[in-house]
């Protein structure tokens, strides 16, 4: 969002915005807030690198996606909201879909990293090696691992239903707690005023609980 941007898309008129509604909600970075809805607008020719040399210069489409910003409450009062704020999300592409698809689409290829940069703090981190079956049992590992701790945070709360993997397993793995034995029982001790005391309990008694 250079000066330039910045100028391109608040010149963007009302009526060219578009609605859509993404099938998976995806978070909002500023607030953690679930986004499904959004709108979408288009600059067909937007020449970026205007600084630069003629050759240097590339014109393609600027696509822009506005959501509201959920960081800074509306205006309320008796005659309601003032205005709506929102917060921009430019991307500079030469893809020939139409306008909507290619939000969607490049708001998949959003999701796929985060999900691959999440990744490289776990077992990820391993690769590449210079063994082919040391790659190929280490990513089992990390399929194994993403699976067994995302299905570990749903059940935790909502809040772990959406952390990075480092935030479940300092959360919910790496739980400080002393295993104490006594009369052929197994007794947890876990730490006092733990911040994260019920999203874990729940989650024990969800995984212990009687079967179905």
């Amino acid at each position: 969002m250079n000066p330039s941007i910045k100028r391109a898309v608040l010149g963007i008129p009302d009526r060219a915005w578009q609605q859509i509604t993404y099938p998976t909600a995806v978070p909002d970075p500023a607030t953690g807030e679930l986004i499904s809805d959004a709108e979408v607008a288009e600059i067909p020719a937007y020449t970026a690198f205007a600084s630069r040399t003629k050759a240097e210069r590339v014109t393609a489409r600027l696509i822009v996606r506005r959501v509201r910003d959920l960081a800074k409450p509306a205006v309320v009062g008796e005659q309601g909201e003032l205005f709506p704020v929102w917060r921009y999300h430019p991307f500079f592409t030469d893809q020939p879909a139409q306008t909507l698809q290619a939000e969607r689409e490049h708001r998949h290829h959003a999701v796929i990293e985060q999900v691959i940069a999440d990744s490289k703090a776990s077992a990820l981190a391993h690769l590449p090696s210079a063994h082919f079956n040391a790659n190929a049992a280490w990513l089992t590992l990390w399929a194994m691992t993403c699976n067994l701790l995302r299905a570990t945070g749903a059940q935790a709360s909502a809040f772990h239903a959406r952390a990075t993997t480092a935030t479940i397993r300092t959360h919910l793995v790496h739980v400080p707690a002393r295993i104490a034995h006594s009369a052929r029982r197994i007794t947890l001790h876990l730490p006092h005023n733990w911040p994260w005391q019920h999203a874990w309990a729940h989650l024990f008694s969800t995984a212990h609980g009687p079967a179905g």
